[in-house]
């Protein structure tokens, strides 16, 4: 498995770990790896493993292999880092599509994986996250995609980012440029507070989007940063020439 490792500092001093791999089941394989290293660690040195989850086709690939995995399952904490505002079991949701690539089968225990309740209305939802995240500090990782606009989570070009350090953790969206329109994300500035986080870009769709980022942009994705760097594992494909 060949892969080209670029760093960056940003505009901010935020550094970017970038790294590329011909194909894109190398990503996924590295990605697995990624969450199998960072799981260790944090129940190693926190006794708990606090993850993050993101939607998209590449991240249920990796969930696909995760329940492969030797680690103490139940020190696992899973939330998500955005949701749409659709019935429970709506295929489209985040949560579904986690649930079935991989966590009905996993040992995870159940009151200990936590979806956003968007089947119960925007409001509701976001107070409900509000409370579930409260007692929670840095999140160990944070899993991410890109847009081919540059968004991250459901943190559109144009919109409240929630960026700022006094932003609320959970942000209300009603007018997103995808459908649907009404979503719930965790703001930019919760996010960023994790040990880790990692994006996963796959696609030649996802070029556009990269190349801006590495010039300095200020596409949505460049809004998350945390003290260790952001990493991101691409394809060629998604590789700016």
């Amino acid at each position: 498995m060949r892969c080209v490792a670029v760093v960056k500092i940003l505009k901010g001093g935020f550094m970017v770990r970038w790294q590329w791999y011909e194909q894109e089941a190398e990503v996924r394989q590295a990605a697995t790896q990624f969450i199998a290293d960072a799981a260790a660690n944090a129940i190693k040195t926190r006794h708990a493993f606090h993850i993050v989850l993101a939607g998209g086709s590449t991240p249920r690939a990796v969930y696909q292999t995760l329940n492969a995995l030797t680690t103490v399952w139940s020190a696992w904490h899973v939330y998500f880092g955005d949701e749409r505002v659709l019935p429970a079991d709506h295929p489209d949701r985040n949560s579904v599509m986690a649930q079935t690539a991989w966590l009905a089968q996993s040992p995870i225990p159940r009151n200990q994986i936590h979806p956003i309740p968007t089947e119960r209305g925007l409001e509701f939802a976001r107070a409900s996250y509000l409370q579930t995240l409260a007692p929670i500090g840095a999140f160990d990782l944070v899993l991410l995609g890109l847009g081919e606009d540059g968004h991250t989570a459901s943190l559109f070009p144009g919109h409240n980012l929630g960026a700022a350090e006094n932003a609320a953790d959970v942000l209300m969206v009603t007018d997103a440029p995808k459908p649907p329109p009404e979503r719930i994300s965790l703001s930019a500035n919760r996010l960023s507070k994790a040990h880790q986080i990692l994006f996963l870009v796959t696609g030649a769709g996802k070029r556009e989007p990269v190349q801006r980022w590495m010039s300095g942009t200020e596409i949505p994705a460049a809004a998350i940063d945390c003290g260790n760097g952001v990493d991101v594992l691409l394809d060629r494909a998604a590789w700016p020439d």
